[in-house]
């Protein structure tokens, strides 16, 4: 590192031939392009001029400034600690330069002139005069890092952000809406017997005909689905529940995600407002396809409760419900999934930034966490809408009354066994071991299946990790055996690490301008 600064250094005494401490802003452009063009990313290498100008307010390059510039562009990732320090790592707060200068202070690292430099380079790419930790991401040389990437699928829809149009942007929802569909199916089939047991309890009521209730809680109808229809009881009525929670989810993850991205910022942070609407709208429009795919699926499912060898099978119980029942208790699954949707996804969304590691990065662990703590407030609130549609949606047992409408099922649920019944069954478990494994297979299918629609990623998504050993950057070409395949990252890194373009330096900086050209 003293060689690499030294190596900057003589090529300013080079192009300063009159020894005043000051160079034009070509030759400071020229030196950064030619033997620094590892410090700089396309923004900043498109900004040297101007920054120039905005920092100093002259056409000339004094010496601190050209040190003070190529230190804060290699220590990037010190400004990224300086920052997390004055946010208390929370990662989407907007500092100004003041907050950052006081952490620096207690780091005693970076200067105010490199703080200066650096936010106002940030402030001519994003236009603010405050910064974010994504700020940093187009300010910090890529050649210091490297992505883990273990991807099936890797493709590029578009070569420039430039180049997004409606039709791309039609293209990534269509994406994300097939992601959805698979990350639903195999959440509904991991967690599928305990929505059978739900229902089940939930439908677990009185009856004139028989003593008490068909089960005492959810240990017996856990224990009699076992001992009367086996393991496959536990999956009855799986097809529309498939079928049905698939195209929700799906449904449900695009659309949140189509209107996360048109309320976000050009910090890449969407207001909590916009956050709640595009998770109520989500759930709302979700409704429309999951309800008469749950009133299937909830007749199937109860069609052997007395009977254990009685089947129903899924055409038979839509001849039976009609157009009408299809969309029976329809109000009851608004009131269910709307407040669920404006609750689980604003908090799914601010969990995964809690549960990141140092370097924002997810892993599947934290995924699954984020996705199962995020659906339990919602759970709790929605629980008892869920109870009101499923005692719509089913068909009464002999002896049981029918219900006239969701007024006359809260009415008679309170009346006839009490407020806390409106919590019987296992909605709270449920949605939040669905939701926890659909959202980490939905994201994980995102990073394993890539495509590059030049729009925004799911947070954490991308693994980095900082360039310190031979084994890190080793090739992995097939034909790179031996001696070359140790000798080729040493040979890249002369460039990418050290900037030691030997050519390049010995043709374009060592020949000094012709007016000054002497014979020593």
């Amino acid at each position: 590192m003293d060689f690499h600064e030294e190596y900057a250094a003589e090529a300013f005494r080079r192009f300063d031939s009159n020894r005043t401490g000051f160079i034009s802003v070509d030759d400071f452009c020229r030196i950064m392009i030619t033997i620094r063009s590892h410090l700089l990313t396309r923004h900043v290498k498109g900004l040297l001029k101007d920054i120039v100008k905005k920092v100093t307010n002259d056409e000339q390059v004094s010496f601190p400034f050209f040190i003070a510039f190529n230190t804060i562009l290699a220590n990037v990732e010190l400004a990224k600690k300086v920052y997390l320090l004055a946010t208390k790592g929370i990662r989407d707060r907007e500092i100004s330069i003041q907050e950052f200068q006081a952490a620096s202070n207690m780091m005693s690292q970076i200067t105010p002139l490199q703080s200066q430099i650096l936010f106002t380079l940030s402030t001519l790419i994003h236009d603010s005069p405050t910064m974010i930790y994504s700020d940093f991401e187009k300010l910090a040389p890529e050649q210091y890092y490297r992505k883990v990437q273990k991807r099936i699928v890797d493709i590029k829809a578009v070569e420039n952000p430039e180049d997004r149009n409606a039709f791309i942007e039609l293209l990534e929802s269509g994406y994300r809406f097939a992601i959805g569909i698979m990350a639903g199916a195999i959440g509904a089939i991991v967690v599928y017997p305990m929505d059978l047991v739900k229902t089940r309890m939930q439908l677990n009521r009185p009856s004139s005909l028989y003593e008490g209730r068909l089960y005492t809680g959810t240990r017996d109808c856990i224990q009699k689905v076992a001992q009367h229809e086996g393991i496959y009881g536990f999956y009855r009525g799986i097809t529309p529940q498939v079928v049905g929670v698939a195209l929700g989810k799906a449904i449900k993850l695009s659309m949140n995600d189509w209107i996360r991205d048109k309320f976000m910022n050009r910090k890449g942070v969407v207001p909590f407002h916009s956050e709640i609407f595009a998770g109520a709208a989500a759930g709302f429009f979700n409704v429309f396809f999951i309800n008469p795919l749950e009133a299937i699926k909830i007749r199937v499912q109860v069609a052997s409760q007395i009977n254990h060898n009685e089947r129903l099978k899924s055409i038979t119980a839509i001849r039976n419900l009609g157009v009408s029942g299809l969309y029976k208790g329809f109000l009851a699954c608004c009131l269910r999934d709307v407040p669920f949707c404006a609750i689980f996804f604003p908090c799914y969304a601010h969990m995964k930034v809690r549960l990141q590691d140092d370097d924002g990065y997810n892993t599947a662990t934290s995924l699954l966490m984020a996705g199962i703590l995020s659906s339990l407030p919602g759970a709790g609130i929605s629980m008892p809408f869920d109870k009101m549609k499923t005692r719509l949606q089913a068909e009464p047992l002999p002896g049981q009354s029918k219900y006239a409408g969701i007024g006359d099922v809260m009415r008679k649920i309170y009346t006839e066994e009490g407020l806390r019944a409106f919590w019987q069954g296992t909605r709270l478990i449920k949605p939040s071991s669905q939701f926890g494994v659909t959202l980490l297979v939905y994201e994980v299918l995102q990073r394993l299946f890539y495509v590059d629609f030049a729009g925004t990623r799911p947070t954490g998504s991308e693994q980095t990790v900082l360039v310190t050993g031979l084994e890190q950057v080793k090739s992995t070409n097939p034909d790179h055996i031996g001696g070359f395949a140790l000798a080729l990252p040493i040979v890249s890194g002369l460039e990418s690490k050290f900037g030691l373009v030997f050519p390049k330096f010995k043709h374009e900086i060592f020949e000094l301008p012709s007016k000054t050209k002497n014979t020593t």
